[in-house]
């Protein structure tokens, strides 16, 4: 049986909680339950994922994932420590345990290794798989104006423009990730590549590294694929932007605040 106070309770990209004093107990058998050691030395962390099929009991209630991230960080970057840090990281291993739950060489399914590391492992051949963590480069590109350029991917809500974001490939640095991924999506260029700090991103298995960088040339053309639109913008006039718990708001508010 599990409840919100000793137990994360995620279904989908949501976080389940209740709504009254009055909730009732989840049964553990409605979802994939684990227990995994915190990264911090505090206590074990206890998660279930529910079944997306599985109904709540009255007065509990799903809350978007990343709309509970902005509640809980009041403004501040979650930055994988204290409760948000727990949160982040079951709802990582939540989603890894669904994507491992049958061998990638055999096909058998998984069982929990018995090794004492945090992995699964195929009963089978024996092969271990371990989380993935996919690194993705962020930046905040500024020009000789000090205006900053911020994008609207097609996937945003409400309006929202944000950075210039990809997925590091292999064999390249973080660096040329940077400048790639600009030139792709953008067509410009950039110097001046400085990183700047990092957030676990679990959507759905993310390494967020940030980055400052200088615009070195070229007019801005949308790719129309990923970005429909791109600009500079002034501090003075801005346009929605991404929600405080992220790190493209922690680069955006570093430049807001005149640090760059």
């Amino acid at each position: 049986m599990s409840d919100a106070n000793t137990t994360l309770i995620f279904q989908g990209n949501n976080l389940v909680v209740p709504e009254g004093p009055n909730a009732g107990i989840i049964d553990e058998d409605k979802g994939d339950c684990f227990t995994i050691p915190s990264v911090d030395g505090s206590d074990d962390i206890s998660a279930i994922m529910l079944k997306n099929s599985v109904p709540l009991p009255p007065e509990w209630k799903s809350v978007p994932l990343r709309q509970a991230l902005d509640s809980m960080t009041g403004g501040v970057m979650a930055d994988g420590v204290g409760q948000v840090g727990r949160m982040l990281r079951a709802y990582h291993i939540a989603l890894w345990r669904q994507d491992s739950r049958f061998c990638g060489t055999c096909g058998n399914p998984n069982k929990d290794a018995e090794t004492g590391e945090l992995a699964r492992q195929c009963p089978a051949c024996g092969r271990l798989e371990f989380p993935r963590i996919s690194p993705a480069v962020i930046t905040i590109i500024v020009n000789d104006k000090g205006e900053a350029l911020l994008a609207h991917n097609k996937k945003f809500v409400g309006g929202v423009y944000s950075l210039i974001a990809g997925f590091n490939e292999a064999g390249e640095s973080l660096e040329a990730t940077v400048a790639r991924e600009t030139k792709e999506e953008v067509n410009i260029d950039v110097t001046g590549i400085r990183y700047v700090r990092s957030q676990p991103w679990p959507f759905p298995n993310s390494l967020m590294l940030g980055f400052t960088a200088r615009y070195a040339g070229g007019e801005i053309k949308p790719d129309g694929v990923e970005i429909e639109d791109a600009r500079w913008f002034s501090r003075e006039k801005l346009p929605p932007l991404p929600g405080n718990g992220s790190v493209s708001r922690y680069l955006i508010g570093l430049w807001l605040d005149g640090a760059l």
